[in-house]
């Protein structure tokens, strides 16, 4: 038996019916899932470590948490962008979109390229991979200057109109997380806020209104001052 084959056993094993539903209840699709919590995917993939070749023979399954570990064990220096876009065509499911987002693709230098790209993409999963990727890197760029996000607001408020719930959820997440980095994004990220909360647009009004009530909040305020003052320092 190979070592793929064997994870997989391992995986069918530490999976369940119950956790199955569960994942279909939160919007996950299952049809080919085994029902294997995150925590012990995290476990597996500390124990396998950085491995590539893994990794792309786990994407080759199709089944749902070898994907996710195949982003979690896959190496950043070796993805390129027809990996990012052949997986990108794959995902089925938004935890798959964003822990691929959030774990992996966030960790190579093509973050720029590939959201202006995915952004046009009128694939549901592939647009809200875009905003995934924006709302990963306002979070772990910690060295990008404020000219990489400035033309993400653009990006939100092109496609803030976007109805499909997985797409605009990932708008408004973008949204949100860009206006938390610092002081000097928090304020047109709020004035972009403000104006979609304006809008005569449903959808463009519910991303703005929640965007607001999170960029208002003292405590986020007084988050965003303390990283800016952080960051004033180095």
């Amino acid at each position: 038996m190979g070592e793929v084959d064997r994870l997989l056993s391992e995986l069918r094993a530490l999976g369940s019916e119950k956790d199955r539903a569960g994942m279909a209840r939160f919007g996950i699709n299952a049809d080919r899932a085994f029902g294997v919590s995150m925590a012990a995917l995290r476990s597996i993939a500390k124990r396998l470590g950085r491995d590539h070749d893994i990794a792309l023979r786990l994407w080759d399954t199709d089944i749902h948490e070898a994907r996710i570990l195949a982003v979690l064990v896959a190496d950043p220096k070796q993805v390129t962008t027809e990996l990012m876009d052949d997986w990108a065509a794959d995902f089925d499911s938004w935890d798959l979109c964003d822990q691929a987002c959030m774990k992996l693709f966030v960790k190579t230098p093509f973050v720029e390229q590939q959201v202006n790209i995915w952004a046009t993409d009128e694939r549901t999963f592939v647009r809200r991979a875009a905003f995934a990727l924006i709302a990963s890197a306002a979070v772990h760029m910690k060295t990008a200057g404020d000219e990489v996000f400035l033309p993400m607001l653009d990006l939100v408020e092109r496609h803030a109109g976007d109805e499909r719930n997985f797409v605009r959820k990932a708008v408004n997440w973008a949204l949100r997380q860009i206006g938390k980095r610092n002081l000097a994004l928090h304020a047109p990220a709020l004035a972009l806020a403000e104006r979609l909360a304006a809008s005569d647009d449903k959808t463009r009004r519910w991303i703005g209104r929640d965007a607001v009530k999170e960029l208002t909040d003292p405590v986020q305020i007084q988050r965003v001052q303390a990283r800016s003052t952080k960051r004033s320092r180095r």
